[in-house]
């Protein structure tokens, strides 16, 4: 048996000792028939045996109140159990006091009452009655009433107040019923209900109504406790007493009848009444005996009672009967001179505890009296009531309790050390007003116990502040500053990160530098290591996803001390460290209180994250590495956050205004941004799926003006091949041009979306742009249709006019120089390139006889120079679109390229009329580098011109070798002896016209300047392999001999190309050519 169950079975002997003694001294009668002038006879053993359990507990306080509490629900749940005749059978499995109880003699409610008022029981008691139903709690306090008010004492008087005040506080601190109470609330709706009772009980309990359980005529706990009160006034005979009585009463009423809605006080003024009630308390108690912890919590119970609308709805008692009740008693207790002080210059808590009720009741009732209608007989009677508590407010007219700021700090030191209730509500007032109130070193230390109380957004930024002036005023006082600071830190790195985030965001507004930037150097000593050691963990630590949350942490720590050096940081790893942009994008993307600002392009609302990255694009994008590292950051900060409601911690509003538009221009050879980053982010920007309402984001960053720029950056586009001056930026590159067209296009349609939504609103600015780009070549104008819509024409040189039939309302001519008479073919072959709409009315709109010869073989003569004339300056995109137009011509019979035996050495026995499209294409190719080649059009390009050439060329014969496997692939493939004819014949077809490819190929080789176009070299190949390929498939379709010729034929063609590395690559390749059949 372990001690504590040993003391258990000791304190139960000893009670049953005590009652057993008691029952004794009542014979020949017993304790169940007790009466209350008896008590003193035979109470002693009982007394002596309660105060041997509970006043000598050698373990805990809490432990002594346990007792307590035990031994009134033991009683209790005996009296219930004796009154409702419990059937034992059922008794002795479900009453868990069924043994203590039942070793103890019976018993009646004078035995409870009278041990609640002799040994101060009345707060366990109140307790226990707030754990019954309405009804019989009014009729539990009745029998209590009937006990007290019977022969009654000032004992009896005090312990009525005394439950009447606890039952007013209700649970106060105390969140959760504790198991004591669940066991009596179980029991008690067990005894009360007739399935727990014997059968004839039953009968009885159901049928009596006069039994001691069933509930009373009245259940207003009001009017019970005012009713007592008035029998027992009599009975009172000091002013503590009678201060106490008619504070009560007011709380009463006024919690009652005057609000219905707790008044929430300032924490300052609680604290306030706290103090007060601490320093009276602590001058009239003795100092051994005085618990500061526990002052506080009853304090503080008392004032949130006499704030809080009572839990007892009055049902029996008027507002005006009550006011008349506490009248009548006020003026019995004044001819009695009881209340009168008699040191007006040393209250006690009781006075201090009436004068305020007395001025609470006062107001709200002048306040009623104004705002509600009366008769004559109530405003004369709330007239009287006023006046006789006016009057006993006057005789109250005490000083108030002298305290200081100190005495203030100290109570609130305890509050919150302890945890008592309502401390969260004077946390903030200690971080700030009452900082000043303790020793520096007192006030740190109560923060560093209890950092977790201060753990609010609110209470930190207050902290900053009274750390930022305590850093102004106490200038010797560097040690305790910065450990006040560490432990500011310390408290703000344990936020939730939404408050984290709060608090950052409100950071930036009072600084960008954070801590940094408003306090001493001294103070801050050493952040320049802590950001490195955070950021050396991070990035040595990697992305795993279970160390973002210790990164995010790490992040909004060192930001909180510094935002604008950890933004910095953050873009400089991001650019110098492979990979850490990743990385770094999701750490700030958690950290939405660093964006600061607003997104804008007027000048001074960029966000400090942006002008950090404006600082890192100007130092440090030294290579094309950091530059793409740069712009995949950018991209990511970009991207909508989901737990942001689909904001982004970047908005591509500010990307524009800050990388691009400062830095967009013709000649932006010298700018931060280059023109491929500029229009790289500005396609990012497009790219991003953001579901914005009208108007779109672009429209805030000079919609116009950009567009405008954009199209003269394109109209120097045509000067691509030119080389520029000494000094000058280079020209746009092609790729640059491709990029170019594509965030043209994406803006012009965001643009046209709004303009055609308020035409009137964008009409001066749409005029505006016409107007701006009408200098320019007319094909970037086409570019701008998206935009304005049906506002203008689409304006081309005249001399398309001749050779397109277009409707005049839509389309209108230009005299331009450089488009004299028979260049309409020429810009035929423009208008076909910029765009698939366009492409598709040329080809339907083209004028030309197929019935006359003469004009078929212009417009094919005239075409092969238009073609050569527009190839080189095409991008990939629009080179595709003229292929495509070419194919359209050549499938409708309007092209003519006639085919040469040039590369033939005998004349092939094949049908090659399902493959005239990808010859005529082929020949027709060679035709125009063969002239582009010649000896007057050699000069246009340099040599990345003649790469790009090769390149286009390049791809136009991959289009012509997939079309070519797709129509292999269409071919039967069962074995049918007709169809595996038919197959071999059309796999002979397919390498006839390979060959063919690889001979055009070389001789363009051969032809262009250098002669070592890598994109031609690769593509003869690519043409090897697809031979090959389809040798390896149908090796019936050539006989040995017959690649044998083949392989020669290739070598020779090949011999003629200058560089020995290609010729030897392509030998090898076409040495492995071979046949099976």
């Amino acid at each position: 048996m372990n001690q504590d169950s040993w003391l258990s079975c000791e304190k139960t002997a000893v009670l049953q000792g005590g009652f057993l003694l008691a029952n004794r001294l009542c014979q020949p009668a017993s304790l169940s028939a007790l009466q209350k002038e008896d008590w003193s006879k035979v109470g002693h053993p009982i007394l002596q045996a309660v105060r041997e359990i509970c006043g000598q507990e050698r373990g805990s306080c809490l432990s002594s109140v346990r007792w307590k509490k035990k031994i009134i629900c033991v009683l209790w749940s005996k009296l219930l159990g004796r009154e409702s005749e419990e059937d034992m059978e059922i008794g002795w499995r479900e009453n868990p006091f069924f043994s203590l109880q039942n070793s103890l003699p019976d018993i009646n409610r004078t035995v409870m009452f009278e041990l609640v008022k002799l040994k101060g029981f009345s707060q366990i008691y109140a307790q226990l009655l707030l754990c019954l139903p309405s009804s019989h709690l009014s009729s539990e306090l009745e029998k209590l009433v009937q006990h007290v008010t019977r022969n009654s004492t000032e004992e009896d008087v005090r312990v009525l107040l005394e439950v009447w005040w606890e039952l007013w506080k209700g649970r106060g601190g105390r969140q959760e019923e504790d198991d004591l109470d669940k066991v009596f609330t179980n029991q008690w709706t067990r005894l009360t209900n007739t399935t727990g009772l014997s059968p004839q009980a039953a009968k009885r309990f159901k049928s009596d109504p006069d039994t001691p359980t069933s509930p009373p005529s009245t259940t207003d706990v009001l009017s019970i406790l005012f009713h007592a009160l008035g029998e027992m006034k009599e009975h009172l005979s000091t002013s503590d007493l009678c201060y106490r009585a008619l504070s009560n009463c007011l709380d009463s009423l006024y919690t009652s009848h005057l609000i219905d809605q707790a008044i929430i006080l300032p924490a300052e003024v609680q604290l306030q009444s706290l103090t007060s009630t601490v320093i009276v308390r602590k001058r009239h108690a003795e100092i051994e005996k005085f618990d500061l912890v526990q002052v506080i919590s009853e304090a503080h119970s008392d004032l949130k009672a006499a704030h809080t609308p009572s839990q007892f709805k009055p049902c029996g008692m008027t507002l005006m009967q009550a006011l008349q009740t506490v009248s009548q008693l006020t003026q019995a207790w004044e001819k009695r001179g009881l209340l009168e002080m008699t040191d007006s210059g040393d209250p006690g808590v009781l006075a201090l505890r009436l004068k305020s009720c007395l001025a609470r009741v006062l107001e709200s009732l002048e306040e009623r009296s104004m705002s509600e209608t009366m008769d004559e007989g109530e405003r004369q009677t709330l007239n009287n009531v006023q006046s006789t508590f006016r009057g006993l407010l006057g005789s109250l007219s005490f000083p108030d309790t002298e305290h200081n700021t100190g005495e203030m700090a100290h109570i609130a030191v305890a509050i919150i050390n302890h945890r008592l209730e309502g401390f969260q509500d004077f946390t903030l007032l200690f971080a700030t007003e009452l900082s000043w109130s303790l020793s520096m070193e007192e006030w740190i230390s109560c923060l560093e116990r209890n950092k977790t109380a201060f753990q609010r957004k609110d209470i930190v930024m207050k902290l900053v502040s009274t750390l930022m002036t305590k850093c102004q005023i106490d200038t010797e006082e560097v040690e305790h500053c910065r450990k006040l600071k560490d432990i500011i830190v310390n408290i703000f790195t344990e936020l939730p990160l939404a408050e984290k985030n709060t608090t950052l965001a409100e950071m930036l507004t009072c600084s960008k530098k954070g801590l940094q930037g408003s306090l001493p150097l001294a103070v801050t000593e050493g952040f320049s290591e802590e950001l490195n050691m955070a950021f050396n963990c991070i990035i040595q630590g990697g992305a795993a996803q279970n160390n973002l949350s210790l990164a995010v942490a790490a992040i909004a720590r060192v930001a909180f001390q510094n935002p604008e050096a950890t933004l910095r940081r953050c873009c400089h790893l991001a650019v110098v460290n492979h990979g850490a942009h990743s990385l770094l994008s999701k750490i700030l993307q958690q950290l939405s209180g660093l964006r600061g600002g607003a997104p804008g392009c007027t000048e001074g609302t960029g966000s400090l994250l942006c002008s950090c990255l404006q600082d890192t694009a100007m130092t440090k994008l030294s290579s094309a590495k950091e530059e793409d590292q740069f712009l995949h950051f950018l991209v990511a900060l970009m991207q909508p956050i989901i737990s942001e409601s689909g904001q982004s911690f970047l908005h591509p509003e500010e990307v524009v205004c800050a990388f691009v538009l400062p830095h967009l221009s013709p000649s932006s050879g010298s700018s931060t941004c280059s023109l491929e980053l500029c229009l790289r982010l500005l396609h990012s920007a497009f790219s991003l799926d953001f579901q914005d309402a009208s108007p779109h984001w672009v429209m805030n960053c000079s919609p116009f003006p950009l567009l405008c720029v954009l199209c003269q950056i394109l109209n120097e586009g045509g000067r691509c091949w030119e080389l520029p001056a000494e000094g000058a930026p280079r020209h746009l590159s092609m790729e640059s041009k491709v990029l170019l067209v594509t965030v043209l296009t994406a803006l012009g349609k965001v643009v046209g979306r709004e303009v055609a939504s308020a035409p009137n609103t964008w009409s001066r600015a749409l005029f505006w742009l016409y107007n701006k780009v009408e200098a320019l070549d007319w094909t970037v104008r086409f570019h701008l249709k998206v935009v304005w819509g049906d506002h203008f024409k689409n304006e081309v040189p005249f001399s398309l006019l001749a050779v397109c039939e277009l409707p005049e309302q839509e389309w209108s001519g230009l005299k331009l120089a450089q488009y004299g008479q028979g260049t309409g073919l020429l810009v035929w072959m423009e208008c076909c390139a910029v765009s698939d709409e366009i492409q598709d009315i040329m080809l339907t709109s083209l004028v030309l006889d197929q019935h006359r010869p003469d004009d078929v073989n212009m417009f094919s003569k005239g075409l092969l120079v238009a073609v050569t004339q527009t190839l080189p300056w095409c991008t990939i995109t629009e080179w595709g679109r003229l292929l495509r137009a070419m194919r359209e011509l050549l499938r409708s019979g309007r092209l003519h390229v006639p085919y040469s035996l040039e590369y033939v050495d005998f004349l092939p026995l094949l049908d090659l009329r399902a493959f005239s499209c990808e010859l005529g294409l082929s020949v027709l190719l060679l035709r125009v580098l063969q002239l582009l080649c010649g000896s007057s059009c050699k000069d246009w390009l340099p040599g990345q011109g003649w790469a790009h050439v090769g390149r286009l060329y390049a791809s136009a014969m991959r289009e012509v070798i997939d079309s070519l496997r797709g129509k292999l692939s269409q071919s039967p493939s069962n074995k049918d002896p007709k169809e595996r004819a038919a197959m071999t014949t059309a796999s002979q077809e397919v390498l006839f016209v390979l060959s063919q490819l690889f001979c055009h190929v070389q001789h363009i080789q051969v032809m262009m300047p250098g002669g070592q176009c890598e994109s031609l070299f690769l593509c003869a190949l690519e043409i090897l392999t697809h031979y090959e390929a389809v040798l390896a498939a149908h090796p019936s379709s050539s006989s040995h001999l017959e690649t044998e010729n083949t392989r020669h034929f290739f070598t020779t063609i090949t011999d003629n190309l200058d560089s020995a590395e290609m010729k030897a690559v392509l030998h090898q390749k076409i040495a492995q050519l071979s046949s099976t059949g």
